[in-house]
């Protein structure tokens, strides 16, 4: 069975590009088919995975406002997943789409015939609450949070989590709630360790285990135009290993997640 992942946070600068390209790194090194979407207008998951989106003719956008099937704009990556893209355009696609009917469907109809070619589909959401993160939420089968461990990254979570409540009502269904994921995480502050605790106990939201190291690693290789799991072995890299790890025995059935 297909998993459809979205990474969402209407914070912007939280990791969910570096943890969408990353884990979907990880995940082919386990041997799975991994496609991985970029719904956010500035590119930035498409431009880290080596493609210039300026020089795109074809983007998801022409997928969600056009009559252009996903599979004819789908780009390798070096990482050995593979990619729809997105370019500027995109940042036009709400205006586009906002008369349509069933306007947050269109992502979901979009990937349905890619769904068996593939173990998972990772799915990049902008950071805001706008029509490309719910075509986000309705496509996808779980949500993951990346959550940066001060204090101001999380007061955004109660109102992302009311929009997945929902989307889980009016879209959606069968969306579940993964967890969130600490990002740039430093062990030896016991702030972010604070912040983590309030995250669970004020939310009821599970903390996905390991947390993400904070390191210059993952800026060096958004500039490379690969991932950090293409250098040399490093902290951030060991760290989406051992996340993709809890997700595959997860969603094989093999074991609850692991949690902090």
């Amino acid at each position: 069975m297909t998993t459809v992942l979205a990474v969402a946070n209407q914070k912007g600068g939280v990791a969910k590009t570096t943890t969408v390209a990353s884990l979907g790194a990880a995940l082919v090194a386990r041997g799975r088919r991994v496609l991985v979407v970029d719904l956010d207008p500035q590119a930035c998951l498409t431009f880290s995975l080596g493609h210039n989106p300026d020089r795109l003719d074809r983007s998801v956008y022409d997928v969600l406002t056009g009559d252009t099937p996903a599979a004819e704009v789908l780009l390798d990556t070096a990482d050995g997943m593979r990619l729809l893209p997105a370019t500027i355009d995109l940042a036009g696609a709400d205006a586009v789409l906002l008369l349509r009917p069933g306007r947050e469907f269109g992502l979901k109809r979009a990937l349905a015939p890619l769904r068996d070619a593939y173990d998972v589909i990772l799915l990049d959401c902008p950071p805001s609450l706008g029509i490309m993160t719910l075509n986000g939420l309705t496509a996808a089968d779980a949500v993951l949070v990346p959550l940066q461990c001060e204090t101001l990254a999380h007061r955004g979570v109660g109102q992302l989590l009311r929009t997945v409540s929902e989307v889980q009502q009016i879209t959606n269904p069968e969306l579940s709630l993964l967890g969130a994921l600490p990002t740039l995480f430093d062990s030896r502050t016991t702030h972010a360790r604070d912040v983590l605790a309030d995250v669970s106990d004020r939310y009821s939201l599970p903390v996905l285990a390991p947390p993400i190291p904070r390191t210059v690693r993952f800026a060096e290789a958004s500039a490379s135009g690969a991932t950090v799991l293409s250098g040399r072995t490093n902290r951030g890299a060991e760290a989406y290993r051992g996340l993709a790890d809890n997700l595959v025995g997860f969603w094989a059935g093999e074991r609850e997640l692991l949690t902090l």
